[in-house]
């Protein structure tokens, strides 16, 4: 923890796309400053660092080890995620982790024993819980508004086409990468456990239906489960959307209403029927992520870095914790356990 009335320095590990976001919000929120910055190709940290005033820091335990640092981003690829964070806390800084904390809960257990045991605080970067529907269908559910739930239905739809592949050296590698349903759509995951809870009974098939050069992994997959609170659930995704990303979707059929939250990237209410207490006056989504060719998931990331300074400054609790980031990665090594290739 920092004092109420200090500023909360931080560090950047990876200096490619997010870690702009990541150095934007941060030079952006008033109890928040920028120290160094850290990538493999020093380019990159340069640039970066020019651009906000910050220090390039020669290697990566001259960024963890100097004095003037409270909390490392870690904007590596996925399969990085865990032995920088793990260095991270090691130097007993705190880490904030982009999508997913590890490639297996095996790793995220470790982080979180090892953030235990320094008393460091792991948060998770999963920035669609802070979806003004997200929250308003949370306080639905919290409130017991839709009675009892019988079904929930979630479909993600996105384009991933040669140059996203192409421009990278670790997209679509097994080892850094994972796989979709860790890069593209572990929000998705995240945000159905976050509402409805954990998963059972898990079922699915997957398939590399038109990325058979490119990726380790498959591209398309269709799951079925059931969650703890009894209701049936299904997960359906594709990179094949063509041209462009065409929806995510999460469908509610209660005892008291339904509810799509739509659009891309779980930005809108798409329909309502309730028993009376529609989601009224939300107030307006910011803007997707814009990776030049291909757009990501919301760009929440001023929420995520505010919610880190005001924990840490001890005035708010995480959003997304270590122990979130496991069970996301839990989920997906169980789906990914359960389905069958095709």
């Amino acid at each position: 923890m920092v004092k109420e009335s200090e500023t909360v320095r931080f560090g950047i590990i990876g200096c490619g796309y997010i870690a702009k976001r990541h150095a934007q919000h941060i030079v952006a929120n008033p109890y928040a400053r920028l120290v160094s910055l850290y990538d493999v190709v020093p380019k990159r940290a340069v640039e970066l660092a020019e651009e906000y005033d910050a220090r390039v820091a020669t290697d990566l335990n001259d960024l963890l080890h100097t004095e003037e640092v409270d909390v490392i981003s870690v904007c590596t690829p996925n399969g990085l995620h865990f032995q920088h964070a793990l260095a991270a806390l090691e130097a007993n800084l705190h880490a904030l982790v982009e999508k997913p904390l590890t490639l297996t809960s095996a790793d995220a257990q470790r982080l979180i024993d090892e953030a235990e045991r320094r008393q460091r605080e792991i948060f998770v970067v999963k920035q669609n819980r802070f979806n003004a529907p997200v929250q308003a269908l949370k306080r639905l559910i919290e409130d017991g508004r839709l009675g009892r739930i019988f079904m929930v239905a979630v479909n993600c739809y996105w384009n991933r086409n040669d140059a996203y592949y192409n421009g990278s050296n670790w997209k679509g590698t097994k080892a850094l990468d994972g796989g979709t349903l860790y890069t593209q759509f572990s929000h998705f995951v995240d945000i159905f456990y976050y509402l409805f809870g954990d998963v059972y009974d898990i079922a699915g098939t997957v398939t590399n239906a038109n990325h058979e050069s490119l990726i380790e992994f498959e591209d398309t997959g269709v799951f079925t489960f059931r969650f703890q609170n009894g209701a049936l659930g299904s997960f359906n995704f594709t990179t094949n959307s063509f041209e462009k990303n065409m929806e995510g979707s999460i469908v509610v059929f209660a005892e008291s209403g339904t509810v799509k939250l739509g659009g891309q990237y779980l930005n809108k209410i798409d329909y309502q029927r309730t028993n009376g207490f529609d989601i009224t006056n939300l107030p307006e989504t910011g803007p997707s992520n814009q990776y030049g060719y291909y757009q990501g998931s919301m760009s929440n990331h001023d929420k995520v870095i505010n919610n880190v300074v005001e924990t840490l400054r001890g005035r708010e609790s995480a959003m997304t914790n270590a122990v979130d980031g496991k069970k996301v990665v839990d989920i997906i090594e169980r789906m990914y356990g359960a389905a069958k290739t095709v």
